[in-house]
């Protein structure tokens, strides 16, 4: 199944994409799209749903955030080694684990809004995980299981605030805009093998980031058993998996940064399609 939520910001509505493409307003069976509706057997009676009895949403609406109520949004650094390669950095022995606010999550069209004084804004085409069910201290085995399913996340960052204003990853992640996720969450039975999936960016029509989650040091397997042994995962929350080659901070002869007016598009097999426009905030 494809979810996901439209309407204008702050009253998305929960929806369901049919194979023709077409939205199907499910206001009448759940209140929203949120950690409440993604254990394993709400998704389960939302598949028996036909979808053709449910009242079709006319039009272009603005598709939000595929997931509303976000507890926690989590990210992790450095997680495919041809990015770290063309950082120059060491590959982690353990998974770099930051936050995004969840005051920055936006919808997938959403304007990118460039900080005031930023000169380092840049971009992170990622695999987003979207859990289903609490998870704590849950085997790699196991780990999958509690996934819900899987959506594309830009991971903006300010690269002056995470890198050069102190040791705080944190501060450069969590700006207004920072965290488009969607258009949809994908469910797991949709996504056999999270391990082989494409993933790609561009700005302005120019391929940026071309990279396979083959190459992640740190499987979604791992990442989800990792983080429950030091957190509780809730339903709902989003880990977004790191980013391959091609950050703007990495391009040669010199790094390049979002300027206002620029679009920016990436997405992730399977997964759907992000398009961003950046303005001054």
């Amino acid at each position: 199944m494809k979810l996901l939520r439209y309407g204008p910001k702050g009253q998305e509505k929960p929806g369901i994409l049919d194979r023709e493409g077409k939205i199907h307003d499910l206001s009448g069976i759940v209140p929203d799209i949120t950690g409440q509706v993604l254990s394993d057997d709400s998704l389960a009676q939302l598949r028996t749903l036909d979808l053709a009895s449910l009242p079709v949403v006319n039009g272009e609406p603005r598709i939000g955030p595929c997931v509303g109520a976000v507890q926690k949004f989590i990210g992790i650094g450095l997680n495919y080694a041809d990015h770290a390669a063309e950082t120059g950095l060491a590959i982690p022995k353990e998974p770099v684990v930051f936050n995004k606010w969840v005051t920055c999550i936006s919808g997938p069209s959403d304007n990118i809004e460039i900080p005031a004084g930023s000169t380092k804004t840049d971009w992170e085409v990622e695999l987003g995980v979207v859990m289903g069910r609490t998870a704590r201290r849950v085997s790699e085995a196991e780990a999958i299981t509690y996934v819900a399913g899987y959506c594309v996340v830009n991971d903006v960052s300010e690269r002056e605030y995470q890198n050069e204003r102190g040791q705080t990853w944190d501060k450069g992640k969590g700006f207004d805009t920072f965290g488009p996720i969607g258009p949809w969450l994908v469910t797991r039975d949709e996504v056999p093998d999270p391990q082989t999936l494409d993933l790609w960016l561009e700005t302005d029509s120019i391929r940026r980031q071309t990279g396979n989650t083959k190459t992640m040091i740190f499987s979604v397997a791992e990442l989800v058993s990792y983080l429950s042994r030091i957190m509780t995962l809730s339903p709902g929350d989003v880990i977004a998996t790191g980013t391959p080659p091609g950050v703007g901070m990495a391009q040669k002869p010199e790094p390049i940064f979002l300027r206002p007016g620029q679009t920016v598009r990436s997405g992730v097999e399977g997964l759907g399609e992000q398009r961003q426009v950046t303005v001054q905030s």
